[in-house]
């Protein structure tokens, strides 16, 4: 099962990245792959309860490799992780099957309570380069998330997100995937879609109509 599911995933890293030039590389090269193998040895200590086990395995995966992926979190089959260097996955995280994500990434709670306080991430996500996603939301299968995209909201299956908070898009291509604006490294393809730039121009909009009531209003009152 193990040999399985390290054959699959070299497998897709090397489908995913045309940097790959052999498995050997990729086996040796690659601290995505190596931070997802230690977490299989952590997750099963985890498992059986061997909990100070657990998290010396899963720190020292995070020395080794710049990534940091709590035991008791759970990976789906053929993750691949970009880079990789800053990625953060907290304890109570679900990944589906084919994510794809990049370096800085955080996975990460907004709550100290007890119970269920990571993301829920579906199939075949792809999360852009310095992303946030926090708290238990959930993510839909096929959904992607631009870079330094803060996501604190659920977001619906094939959904591409980008921004601050993050918020649904519908127009421009992304150079990555195809689909609507996932811009993995953070490049908008049409400068005049930027979603940053719009929501400035919005809040210059809103600015103006205010300036025009505020001086209505005192014209009224002279």
């Amino acid at each position: 099962m193990a040999l399985m599911f390290l054959t699959e995933t070299v497998r897709a890293y090397r489908k995913r990245d045309p940097a790959a030039r052999s498995n050997l590389e990729v086996l040796l090269c690659y601290p995505g792959l190596h931070a997802v193998a230690i977490h299989g040895v952590s997750s099963f200590l985890w498992r059986h309860r061997w909990y100070f086990l657990g998290r010396f395995v899963s720190n020292i995966g995070r020395f080794l490799t710049g990534i940091e992926i709590h035991p008791g979190a759970r990976l789906g089959r053929r993750f691949v992780i970009d880079h990789g260097m800053g990625v953060v996955i907290g304890e109570t995280a679900e990944l589906g099957d084919d994510v794809y994500i990049y370096h800085q990434v955080t996975l990460g709670g907004i709550s100290t309570a007890p119970g269920k306080r990571h993301p829920t991430i579906g199939d075949n996500v792809i999360i852009g380069a310095g992303a946030k996603v926090l708290g238990a939301i959930a993510v839909g299968d096929g959904a992607r998330i631009g870079a330094n995209a803060v996501v604190v909201a659920p977001v619906p299956a094939g959904t591409t997100v980008v921004g601050i908070p993050a918020r649904p898009v519908e127009h421009g291509t992304g150079p990555v995937t195809g689909n609507p604006r996932c811009e993995a490294y953070g490049t908008p393809v049409d400068p005049g879609l930027d979603p940053l730039l719009h929501e400035l121009d919005l809040l210059r909009g809103e600015l103006t109509e205010l300036e025009h009531r505020i001086a209505k209003l005192a014209g009224e009152r002279v």
